[in-house]
């Protein structure tokens, strides 16, 4: 255990991990052969799993080894061989000021009705994020959570609130599936683990819509792609419809990207939008939705800001370098110029290793 993220098996190689973002051979260990990597992945799998890998070529699941911790696992074939990936998924959860997260993302979790989504790459922290503003809620105020997974990752366990966690493919068939019952659940708050289609986004809006706050993920990087992706989900005739309930039910958006931090790590760059008047008309007319990101800017009164604004602050503050904030900014000029507003010479700086 390094502290990876993530660890790759193939046929052929050794095992790789993911550390601070970057892919390492773990050269001291031995080429795996193709009997041990199937040996493997099926040793991991129930009898369930292992029929719906054989039928289906492919198979997601959590997996949980004693003193290890819980990972989720992905199956799947490649040259005829049995490959995997396995994600470790945190057993502790850290609060939502102990991820480095703004407090605007606690003043969200506490909305009591309405849209929230988690936004970023794979692997950028929103399973972590989500997880923690669920365990907020669950430790704050009383009510009903239904979380709606493939697969679960993240266990709750009773606090303030009851917790029910149901698995794609065991608990339910689908996405959709589950968000057609979960009215009938009596729920307060209602996580879907992913937004992935037309069908299922339509469920969540009208779920958010009915009073429900409802929590959900897209592989969007910021906050004005993912309202156009939303949108985007359904045919024109329907969008202007769409736009509607979307002002009206969206919180907020946080979007997340990890950066390599001076001490050792990842630490968090977040872009935050919280849903004002002003976002609302910007939502609502497709001529304005890119005026968005203008709102984030000048919105530090309700806790906004844009990437490149939370990349200053965690150069300023000296957690991540120079050269890693330029090449994660979304337009690295203004960047150096914000930086030199700053009173650094961002050329000087990368010279002479200054933060």
């Amino acid at each position: 255990d390094r502290g990876s993220s993530d660890l790759h098996v193939k046929v052929g190689s050794p095992p790789a991990i993911r550390l601070n973002g970057k892919l390492i051979l773990v050269s001291e260990m031995p080429a795996l052969t193709a009997e041990q990597t199937r040996i493997l992945a099926l040793g991991m799998m129930d009898e369930r799993q292992v029929q719906s890998f054989e039928n289906h070529r492919e198979a997601d699941f959590a997996y949980s080894l004693s003193g290890v911790g819980r990972f989720r696992v992905n199956v799947f074939h490649q040259r005829g061989s049995v490959g995997m990936t396995l994600r470790r998924v945190a057993t502790e959860r850290a609060s939502i000021e102990e991820l480095g997260l703004p407090p605007v993302i606690r003043r969200l979790a506490e909305e009591s009705r309405g849209m929230i989504l988690v936004t970023g790459t794979a692997g950028s922290g929103k399973t972590t994020t989500l997880a923690s503003m669920i365990d907020h809620i669950n430790a704050t105020r009383e009510g009903h959570i239904v979380t709606i997974e493939d697969p679960i990752e993240v266990l709750h366990q009773d606090k303030k609130c009851i917790v029910n966690q149901r698995e794609i493919g065991i608990d339910t068939e689908s996405y959709a599936d589950a968000l057609r019952h979960v009215v009938r659940q009596d729920p307060d708050v209602v996580l879907i683990g992913e937004m992935r289609d037309h069908e299922t986004v339509s469920a969540a809006l009208t779920a958010a819509e009915i009073g429900n706050l409802v929590l959900s993920t897209l592989h969007t990087i910021d906050a004005t792609e993912t309202i156009n992706r939303i949108i985007d989900f359904f045919p024109p005739y329907q969008q202007k419809q769409v736009r509607l309930m979307l002002a009206a039910t969206l919180k907020g958006i946080v979007s997340l990207r990890l950066i390599p931090s001076i001490q050792g790590g990842l630490v968090p760059a977040v872009e935050v939008l919280v849903t004002t008047g002003t976002v609302r008309e910007y939502i609502n007319d497709p001529d304005k939705t890119y005026l968005i990101r203008d709102a984030m800017e000048e919105g530090d009164y309700y806790g906004m800001q844009t990437f490149d604004q939370s990349l200053l602050r965690l150069y300023a503050d000296r957690k991540i370098t120079l050269d890693d904030a330029i090449a994660m900014a979304n337009n690295a000029h203004d960047f150096k110029i914000k930086v030199r507003q700053l009173g650094i010479d961002p050329h000087s700086a990368a010279q002479s290793g200054v933060y």
